[in-house]
This record gives C-alpha cells, structure tokens and sequence, in this order.
C-alpha cells in the first residue's frame, strides 16, 4: 500500500466549548457578588444593555411572590436574525433541562425605555467629582497608624528606613511575619541595629504590637502593667501547658500557690492577644443568601430567590435599530454586540431558574431537616440531585457552589446539605448522615457529667445503641473537626477546678 497524502472529509460529533458557553458555565458557579460585579462590567462594555430600574424600584418596594423571584429578568424583542451570529444556541447550555424550563416567560417582548444615549454607568459629569462620596474618609490602618509614631520615636533617617521595612512585614493581627536576621541581612545592616528598631516599634501604640510569638506579645503588654516577675515569665514560656490544663506543672514550674496562679490566669485573659485587629482591616462582607425557604401555612415549604442578588438588566433594541439606520458602518460591532446582550440575559434567567429548580429537590429531600433539626439531616450526594431534576451532576456541583441558603433554623451553604452516609448497626436499617452524627457526638460530650468523661470507645458504644455503626478512629476524625479536646484533657477542664475563681488545683 503506497503512502500518499490526500483529502478525506468525515463527519463526526464533539462538544465544543465555545466563549458563550463557557461563560454561562461560569455565570452559573458565581456567587450573588461575583456576579454583580460581573453584570456591571458587562453594562459599562456593552452599550445595549441597561438596568431595569422599574423593576429594581419594584422589588425594593414589594418583594416578588415565589412564583415571580425566577423571572425577574426581562429581555426585549430582538430582530428576526438576532440569534443567528450566536457561536451556540441558547439549549446547548442546559441540554438536559425540560422543554417547560426552557421557555421564555410569556409578555416579555415589549420595548423598553431609553432616555440617555450611554452605557451602564455612563459618564461622569463635572458635578460628580465633588459628590458626596468623593469626600468620605476612612480610620487609618495599623501600617499608617504605626507609621506616624515612627517618625517621632525615630529621628535617624536610616532607622526610618529599618523601621518602615519592618512595620511592612507586620501583619494585620500586630505580629512581626519576618525574621530579624532575615531583615538585617536584606538591609545590609547589624542585626543589633534592626533589634534596636524593632523594640522601638514595640513601645508604639497599640503595646504588644510587632511581637514575633503569643508569649513576647503578652508579656509587652504585662511590661507595661509592670506585672512581668520571674513567676508570669515562666507562665508565658509554657503557655501549651496552660491549654492543655496542666495545672500541676504549672504550679511547679512558677513555684506559686494555686490561688496566686489563678490570679496571673486572669490577669493573662485581660489581655488582647491580637491587638493589631483594633485597627481598620478589610472590610468583612456579610453573606447574603440566595434562597429563602418559609413555612407554607398549608403545611410544607415554601421555596424563592430572592429577588435582591438577581441582576436587572434588558436589552434597548430601539436604540439598535435606530443606530443601525444612522451608521452603517457599526452594524457589525453593534450586532456583536445584541447578541451578546441578548445571550447575557437568557443565561442569567435560566440561571436564576436552574438554582430554583436545585434548590427547591433539596428542600424535597431534606424536609426532615427544615421540620425537625440537624438530628434528621439525611445522606445526600450530587448524583440523587441530578438525577432527580434530570440534569447533569456537574451542573448542580456549579449550582451549589458559594450559594446560600436562609431557613428558619439559620443561613446555611447549599453544600452543606450534601453529606457522606454512616451504615445502621441494624440489619437493613437506615444511613445516617455523618453531619447527624457529628451533632450527636457533639450532645453526647456537652452532656456528659464532670465525674463521668466519655472517652472516644464508650462514645462508640453508646452509637451502636442508637444503631449507628461507627469506629473509633471516625470519632476521633470527628471530635477533632470540632475542635473538642480529648477525654484526658476534658477531664482536667471540668474537674481541675476553677482557677480563676482561686479553687485549689487537684
């Protein structure tokens, strides 16, 4: 057989991960922040697009019914051939979703208001420069804060220069991140020098800040109390044992009376083992849920969005037709850009649609949980999700991915519902959820009496009673995700006596 070149051409199927394909998959996985701050790139790009203010004033007036949060979402009628440039149709994203979910809401075709010819945010104009948030200040930080005592307890410009490099290297909590030899040898300076800087920097305000360790920070604000003697140093050097309730070594080791020891105890909690946390830090974003679940007063739950995380937008298709006429010579960076426009906002309701739709077979399949507490959570995978909804596993993964959820028993992360079952000691008995048994665990050892410690084998026993067949390194893995010390250690906790209160030690 000769070895020629020729052409062949064949016909085959692939899936193709086109741009508008992937960014619904990544419009799905975002959280409500990532994607406002993603639709509000999109409105400042895209000159098509616009906020439904009516709507926003709406939902901030009334909130939309259950059956409403889905389609909050409008979209104006584009032409005849606006979706023929797209690189994919609309059903290639959730191929798997029902015909009835893939149909758009009846009455959304009307044409929409546009009274500034401007994308998104459109321009500034001279009076907003001297807007009231153009005035707003902020607290200063710990850098800024440390920075300006530097300048008066050091008047040598070069310990300035020491200086500034190792209030950089503190962090938000006060504490020095780099080592002294480090600094000295980046510097090409005598690591005397440096030392010299830095316990300058520690007779700053707030005391304790720039401490290399928990003991050098305590034991700088007890310095300034003038209540470090040899007996509180020796404290401070074994602060393990003072976690782990040691209370014999310790008393051992500071050569003090029981009472004395309760009072230096004390004294240690006053302080502020993070004292740098006093000072502005980033700021922390509350969470925000995506999903309200009610009781119905017919019985059952109620599931909707809520209509706050939800983006507003639609597409002006009169200023498109009427640009078009005006300049032709846009017609194809204006058409691009409908069809993007009109792809963004499918993608966002169907998403909308898509986190109902998971959100409300979970609330179906943990209704145990919303009735009767964490004691009846049920074992849950993503593969019962999907096949129950008849969609792929990966799309509920990327569905319950950082999305929130507010019940009446708290706000919770839709992952969180999705637990590992625990097999019943009973033959043919139910699974237990492993989020169950942890709670159960977390009962048993709340409950349990100071004369009475539960070590991790009689917990076990205690579980196969209620049919829960577990071992004893699980209750170990456990206890140990839950930060609850061992049975040793909780014995000394709860029948060590109370050293603050100047009990004596056994």
């Amino acid at each position: 057989m000769a070895l020629t070149q020729r052409m062949e051409m064949r016909q085959g199927q692939a899936l193709v991960m086109t741009p508008q394909l992937q960014q619904a998959i990544k419009l799905l996985q975002m959280s409500n922040l990532e994607l406002q701050a993603f639709v509000e790139q999109e409105l400042e790009r895209n000159p098509l697009l616009e906020r439904d203010e009516k709507r926003e004033e709406a939902a901030k007036a009334e909130p939309a019914p259950a059956s409403e949060t889905a389609l909050t979402l409008k979209e104006d009628a584009p032409p005849a051939d606006a979706s023929s440039d797209l690189d994919t149709d609309y059903d290639n994203v959730y191929s798997e979703d029902s015909v009835a979910d893939r149909a758009a809401p009846a009455g959304d075709s009307g044409p929409s208001s546009w009274t500034d010819v401007r994308g998104g945010g459109g321009r500034m104009d001279a009076d907003d420069a001297h807007s009231l948030e153009a005035t707003l200040s902020r607290a200063p930080n710990l850098h800024e804060h440390l920075a300006e005592q530097l300048q008066v307890v050091c008047t040598d410009p070069r310990d300035r220069l020491i200086g500034a490099y190792l209030i950089d290297a503190i962090d938000e909590c006060g504490y020095l991140t780099t080592h002294v030899t480090a600094a000295a040898q980046h510097l090409a300076v005598p690591v005397a020098v440096v030392e010299s800087v830095l316990k300058a920097i520690q007779g700053c305000d707030p005391t304790g800040v720039g401490a290399r360790s928990l003991a050098e920070c305590l034991a700088l604000q007890l310095k300034e109390r003038n209540r470090l003697d040899p007996a509180m140093q020796a404290l401070l050097d074994n602060l393990e044992l003072l976690g782990k309730r040691d209370v014999q070594t310790l008393l051992r080791l500071t050569q003090v009376s029981s009472e004395d020891l309760g009072d230096m105890i004390t004294e240690i909690k006053q302080l502020n083992p993070k004292p740098g946390l006093k000072f502005g830090s980033e700021t922390i974003q509350p969470v925000v849920p995506d999903i309200y679940v009610k009781d119905n007063p017919s019985g059952g739950f109620g599931v909707e969005l809520n209509s706050d995380t939800l983006p507003k937008v639609l597409v002006n298709t009169r200023y498109y037709a009427t640009t078009v006429k005006n300049a032709k010579d846009a017609k194809t960076y204006l058409t691009d850009c409908l069809n993007n426009a009109n792809w963004l906002v499918r993608s966002l309701d169907q998403r909308a649609r898509t986190i109902l739709k998971v959100s409300t077979e979970i609330v179906r399949q943990q209704d145990g949980f919303f009735a009767h507490g964490v004691t009846h959570l049920r074992p849950l995978n993503l593969r019962a999700i999907a096949e129950a909804i008849g969609m792929h596993e990966s799309t509920v993964s990327r569905v319950t991915a950082n999305k929130y959820m507010a019940t009446p028993r708290g706000t919770f992360e839709l992952k969180y519902f999705f637990t590992s079952a625990i097999a019943s000691s009973a033959e043919g008995g139910e699974a237990h959820s492993a989020e169950a048994v942890r709670h159960h665990i977390r009962e048993l050892i709340d409950n349990e009496a100071p004369a009475n410690i539960l070590s991790d084998d009689r917990i076990v026993e205690i579980l196969r009673k209620t049919g829960i067949e577990i071992a004893r390194r699980t209750v170990a893995k456990y206890r140990e995700a839950m930060r609850i010390p061992s049975s040793v250690e909780r014995r000394r906790m709860k029948q060590g006596m109370n050293l603050p209160d100047g009990a004596s030690a056994p």
